[in-house]
């Protein structure tokens, strides 16, 4: 059985597409799935930000292959853990709950980093490449954590 992770941003073309790909590279595929999400329709269908794409490629991740999707309720019954990149992205997907068990697969992915100060992983679109990169950092750094645990957690 695989353990499934989410990650979950706006619009599931900067922010949850590396976190994707980021923690998809440091765990097992034949025991881990990680997929993403957008709390909004807008990009449903679409590729990453291109300048997600090309900041995966230079650090070594492929993730041009993705495709947007929308968070959906049966995304609480399908993933086991569901990682967020802000609070209004937490506070969209905790409003479609409809029980304490669901909630409590949720949390901001940045409590990993700094845990319970509900840090936003900062949303690059509309700035510059370097965004994109702190970004990267800081995802980078939080799915090293998730991934040791997650490894740890299922042996």
């Amino acid at each position: 059985m695989s353990i499934k992770i989410l990650m979950v941003c706006l619009g599931n073309i900067c922010r949850s597409p590396l976190a994707e790909g980021i923690l998809a590279s440091k765990l097992s595929k034949k025991k881990f799935t990680v997929d993403s999400a957008g709390t909004g329709s807008w990009h449903i269908g679409h590729k990453p930000d291109e300048r997600s794409i090309a900041t995966a490629k230079r650090n070594g991740i492929n993730i041009s292959n993705q495709k947007g999707r929308q968070f959906s309720t049966t995304d609480f019954d399908t993933f086991d853990y569901i990682y967020v990149m802000d609070k209004s992205n937490y506070e969209n997907v905790i409003e479609l709950a409809k029980t304490k068990e669901q909630e409590k697969k949720v949390d901001l992915i940045l409590n990993e980093l700094f845990p319970n100060e509900n840090v936003d992983v900062p949303d690059p679109y509309y700035g510059s490449v370097d965004g994109f990169d702190h970004a990267y950092k800081m995802l980078d750094e939080a799915c090293e954590i998730i991934a040791k645990k997650l490894i740890e957690k299922h042996r």
